[in-house]
């Protein structure tokens, strides 16, 4: 397949800089960006030709969350890679989620077997548990004791999440993700995981779920503020009595507008989380 590569150049004070690679990856991931390197002056984004939206990289860069940052892009048509052997060959280092949760890839093993081994083959799709906003999200899942209930994983990637609630005894499990390659990759992980049967892995965005009649007990949302403030009304719905909804993939300055949303929802903050400068939010149902 042929792809495009777009050199984003990002300017403006330097203690800002690396958050603002990190924001401007998850931000273009949702807009169909597969994978970035770090250059000296910002970062370089992989998108398949059939997936590449003017429109909407230009709407990621207007709507960007930091006002002392100026982002210049150039998109060009990239040189061939076979990206699924490049990620073949390196792939990554076992992730301790807990003591008892790691996740790893086929080629590298943990040191020791843990109560929740769960292995993820990434072909390119978001979620391993490299970065803190998964981690955080898998932590507070693990926490909510998903045995028995319903869960539904927004933007679901590899389907690490949506996987470890399985392996932590949920009844059943929908993912979406609006990337053609990130649903099929869900599908093969939780099928390796030994709970495809228990997996439904879904191509569309939050509207792909408005019509379902279930309602979840859980509900995962590891994306960037804009679209989390966007699809909150969608989800609330879906939300059972005393559900849960678990929020990540934003900075400390979305707290305030994120709360204020879920206020409006009638949702309360639970609990509240942070690594680093991520955030995580967990909002309950009340009613």
């Amino acid at each position: 397949m042929k792809y495009f590569e777009t050199e984003f150049k990002i300017s403006g004070p330097e203690a800002l800089i690396q958050d603002a690679r990190d924001v401007l990856a998850a931000m273009a991931g949702d807009a169909g960006y597969e994978t970035f390197e770090d250059t000296a002056d910002g970062i370089k984004g992989y998108v398949q030709q059939d997936f590449y939206d003017e429109d909407a990289l230009a709407a990621i860069i207007a709507d960007f969350p930091f006002d002392d940052i100026t982002i210049e892009y150039v998109t060009r048509e990239a040189e061939y890679r076979d990206w699924n052997e490049q990620w073949e060959n390196e792939g990554f280092e076992p992730i301790f989620i807990t003591d008892e949760c790691v996740v790893h890839d086929g080629r590298h093993l943990p040191a020791k077997t843990c109560k929740t081994m769960v292995e993820i083959d990434a072909k390119l799709a978001f979620g391993t548990g490299t970065h803190e906003t998964t981690r955080m999200v898998a932590q507070q899942l693990i926490l909510s004791e998903p045995c028995g209930k319903t869960v539904l994983d927004c933007g679901c990637g590899t389907g690490i999440l949506g996987i470890i609630a399985l392996k932590h005894g949920a009844s059943h499990v929908v993912g979406y993700d609006i990337d053609e390659w990130s649903a099929d990759n869900a599908r093969h992980n939780a099928v390796i995981n030994g709970v495809g049967d228990d997996f439904d892995a879904l191509l569309g965005d939050a509207g792909i779920v408005e019509g379902i009649s279930r309602q979840f007990d859980i509900i995962l949302a590891n994306i960037n503020r804009n679209i989390l403030l966007a699809d909150m009304p969608r989800w609330r719905p879906l939300m059972s009595p005393s559900g849960i909804l678990i929020l990540s993939g934003f900075y400390a300055s979305d707290v305030e507008p994120l709360t204020t949303k879920a206020s409006e929802l009638g949702l309360k903050v639970q609990s509240h989380q942070e690594d680093g400068d991520w955030q995580c939010l967990i909002l309950k149902n009340y009613s």
